[in-house]
């Protein structure tokens, strides 16, 4: 049997969870990965460093998930990958470099960098990213430049903007010695930084069966077994809570995808519908056939700005007829707004919106809670200006003694600045990726490979049903589903719990059916793609979710409910098939 390398997956985002890093130090690891940065992420740290050139990196990675670990870290020879240098990889590094010296630990830092596009302004004026209000702009790296770092004798690699897989990707690359056109090996090793580089959640977190996950209160964080074929392991700590299990692995292996049969990341177009996984023992499931094919000629960037300003307020409403009382008062209240606005000579807003939390308007008309008794009044408005929106902010509290009975106190009363999102693409020759382990930065000539061609895709057959369906059964009794957003999409993986399930979901799932359901979320593009390894599909709603997670009022921006959705969405299954 080949030599296995385990990586742990320390961290889903910056302010994730400080016990797994804890957790992963008491067992034997080789790696912990901690994937910090979202898109969002990029421009709240653009605006800490416009704001301190020192700054720009999340302190989390200092002050609670590694600094507080250094000295276990360089006991047991634990490596460190993370992406927490933000839009400031240098200045995180030579923070840690300082603290290191200061504990007397000999622990080599490497800084990755080139992701930064801000001073391109050419470049950028070409993906038609707007000059003005500019807080961040970065193109996506791949694996090579963190596998290089680790071959020159890196303790810890932190880096600015990677795609998230590349956090084990490198790790993986560097031990096995995969080369740049080893496709079905880089593939795999992506599938494994796929699988762990959002913690728990292939771990039991979100998982569709959450009344047989125990011990959320500890649950176990991820770790990657990985072998020199590409095949992988996904455990989790001996004596941890939560649960891995073939529906907690399928349901993360489709997490955030759109077409599952071209995962465009910089070093491998992946293709997730030949995975194959295997419960060898329980919280332990084998994850192999990844496909693998050259990948595109251009690297993912994105750019956040900032444009105008919002003011968002919660206010409690509590009694017999809250909904429409609410509803009376958010219009009463952005009317009121108008008119001061008015008298001080301001433009009118340039959107309102009232989200009536706990009427059900998330859901649909198939949620729909006409006569709730406690409701949470959402009131957003944005304006060019930011006394616009802090007029309103402060006219907000008036309702408490102006309009509705039985409303409290406001919270969570805030003005911001509106967050912007352009994505686009640069070609790999554009971007130089550098290595800096104390010495200075030095280029680093990334792999310049390329060739993906959508022909090489093979689709699937779809599964027909056999027989006659004579009664309907709820999606939940059938399957596994869980839910993601990527910019304007959403998308929900459908995981049928036994192989005989699939063709009837997939004749019962239609794009009209779809839809039809999620009529509520607007006039989307479905569009349906089968995963037949895991038994699944993959449904994208293009243009479901307006303007991002960045723009986005509603209730849940990041559509992590929108799979829950669906499970009571009815099924016609073969009497005695369930």
């Amino acid at each position: 049997m080949s030599r296995l390398v385990r990586i742990g997956g320390g961290s889903a985002f910056f302010i994730d969870s400080a016990i797994a890093v804890p957790q992963l130090l008491a067992t034997e690891v080789d790696y912990i990965v901690l994937d910090y940065l979202a898109e969002a992420a990029m421009g709240l740290l653009g605006r800490m460093r416009a704001a301190d050139p020192a700054s720009g990196f999340p302190s989390d990675f200092m002050d609670v998930h590694i600094g507080p670990f250094l000295g276990q870290i360089a006991d047991k020879r634990v490596r460190i990958v993370a992406n927490a240098g933000g839009v400031n990889p240098a200045g995180l590094a030579a923070l840690l470099r300082k603290r290191i010296g200061e504990l007397g630990l000999s622990l080599k830092v490497a800084c990755i960098a080139g992701d930064d596009l801000t001073d391109r302004a050419e470049l950028l004026r070409a993906a038609g990213v707007p000059g003005a209000g500019l807080t961040s702009a970065n193109a996506y790296l791949g694996a090579f430049p963190i596998a290089e770092a680790l071959r020159q004798g890196a303790d810890i690699v932190i880096t600015g903007r990677v795609v998230d897989s590349a956090l084990a990707l490198g790790p993986l690359i560097h031990e096995f010695g995969w080369g740049a056109t080893d496709w079905d090996l880089l593939a795999a090793g992506t599938v494994a930084g796929h699988l762990i580089e959002c913690g728990a959640q292939v771990t039991g977190g979100t998982f569709t069966d959450w009344r047989e996950v125990e011990g959320w209160a500890n649950i176990g964080s991820p770790i990657a077994e990985c072998a020199s074929d590409g095949s992988v392991v996904v455990t989790k700590p001996e004596g941890t809570g939560g649960q891995v299990s073939i529906g907690t692995v399928a349901e993360q292996l489709l997490y955030e995808v759109g077409d599952p049969q071209a995962y465009f990341v910089p070093d491998v177009t992946c293709d997730f519908s030949t995975v194959r996984l295997e419960e060898i023992r329980p919280d332990k499931v084998r994850v192999t056939g990844a496909t693998g094919y050259p990948p595109p000629a251009t690297l993912k960037a994105c750019a956040t700005y900032d444009d105008g300003w919002r003011a968002v307020a919660y206010q409690p409403v509590i009694g017999p007829a809250a909904v429409d009382r609410a509803r009376k008062q958010a219009e009463a209240m952005f009317a009121r707004g108008r008119i001061m606005l008015c008298g001080r000579n301001l433009a009118d807003f340039r959107r309102t919106e009232a989200v009536l939390i706990g009427a059900g308007e998330s859901i649909g008309p198939r949620g729909a809670v006409s006569d709730a008794q406690e409701i949470v009044l959402k009131l957003v408005v944005e304006h060019d200006e930011a006394l616009g929106a802090q007029l309103f902010a402060r006219e907000q509290f008036a309702t408490i003694s102006a309009m509705a009975p039985g409303t409290s106190v406001a919270f969570g009363v805030q003005v911001q600045p509106c967050m912007h999102l352009v994505s686009f693409l640069v070609g790999k020759e554009a971007v130089t990726p550098t290595i800096d382990l104390g010495d200075g930065a030095v280029p680093f000539e990334a792999p310049m490979q390329a060739g993906f061609d959508p022909a090489m895709i093979v689709r699937p057959d779809r599964p027909e049903p056999d027989g006659d369906a004579h009664a309907g059964t709820l999606l939940e009794r059938l399957a596994w589903a869980r839910s993601g957003e990527k910019g304007e999409t959403i998308n929900i993986a459908v995981i049928a719990r036994h192989a005989a399930y699939l063709p009837w979901l997939r004749a019962a799932l239609s794009e009209p059916a779809v839809a039809a359901w999620f009529a509520h979320l607007g006039d989307v593009k479905v569009s349906l793609y089968d995963v037949p390894g895991i038994l699944a599909i993959n449904i994208v709603l293009d243009g479901a979710l307006p303007g991002g997670i960045n723009a986005s009022q509603r209730l849940d921006p990041a559509a992590k409910s929108v799979a829950q959705q669906l499970m009571r969405f009815p099924v016609p299954v073969p009497a005695g098939l369930v």
